[in-house]
């Protein structure tokens, strides 16, 4: 009788979320002439519906890889901890989280040393890739026409800064309907200020475009890139094997813009 009891205790126990690995490919232009600026891939692991972590290898038009950001989203999926690296430049910044506090670093070069600050608590805040996330959590809001504020951590600055998300309008991208936002700085800094405008697929609810300024740097290191950013195919089922080539991959300098 103990045994069948533990033999029927394990088959009505919930079954463990699957994990899942896809690829992704981002083309980022030069929005004014259309030209090609370089490619961002994405490899993401998930756990059911939930990514859990992301690894981008970014590359020039003639396939050197010369950054890398990993993403871990296991702390939180709006504000994960990220590491992005440059061989361009020597640039590197991140957010990291120790003992339930945010911080966030830069390293502006070659030989220079990494500079950090803690984050406020704030519930609002959002990382990275999170706005991803965040976009999602926030859908029907958004798409209801509500204005979301959020926390962006913005690591440069080694601090967070306060946005607005706005709905914008709804469009078609390759086919498929969508719906586009605004992200811009909250106050009367928002009306001067860049903002980041964005499309996700209506149904599917993935990023379809991107639009404004990157979290790349010119090659020269003075300025941030202004791209557009558009992923044309849905993501696809990859490999280990990819995320560990991706992992160590040697990156090296190129030109973004030749």
């Amino acid at each position: 009788m103990v045994m069948r009891a533990a033999l029927i205790a394990c088959l009505l126990a919930p079954l463990p979320a699957l994990a899942s690995l896809t690829f992704e490919e981002g083309v980022a232009r030069e929005p004014d002439s259309n030209r090609v600026l370089y490619l961002e891939q994405h490899l993401v692991r998930r756990e059911g519906n939930e990514p859990t972590e992301r690894l981008v290898i970014y590359r020039c038009g003639d396939g050197t890889p010369f950054a890398r950001k990993r993403v871990d989203y296991r702390g939180s999926t709006v504000a994960p901890e990220f590491v992005f690296e440059d061989a361009r430049l020597g640039y590197g910044e991140g957010l990291r989280r120790r003992t339930g506090v945010e911080s966030v670093w830069v390293r502006e070069g070659k030989g220079e040393a990494e500079r950090s600050a803690p984050l406020d608590e704030d519930a609002r805040l959002v990382a990275d890739a999170g706005f991803d996330e965040f976009i999602r959590d926030h859908w029907g809001p958004l798409v209801a026409g509500q204005s979301v504020p959020l926390r962006f951590a913005v690591p440069s600055r080694l601090q967070s800064l306060g946005f607005k998300v706005n709905r914008q309008g709804s469009t078609e991208f390759g086919g498929e309907p969508a719906e586009t936002f605004r992200l811009r700085l909250g106050g009367l800094l928002g009306w001067i200020a860049p903002s980041i405008d964005v499309a996700y697929g209506r149904d599917s609810r993935r990023l379809l475009r991107f639009e404004g300024l990157s979290n790349l740097r010119t090659d020269d290191g003075e300025s941030q890139l202004v791209a557009r950013i558009e992923f044309p195919t849905p993501a696809r089922a990859a490999s280990e094997a990819q995320w560990q080539a991706f992992a160590g991959q040697t990156l090296s300098a190129c030109r973004v813009r030749g």
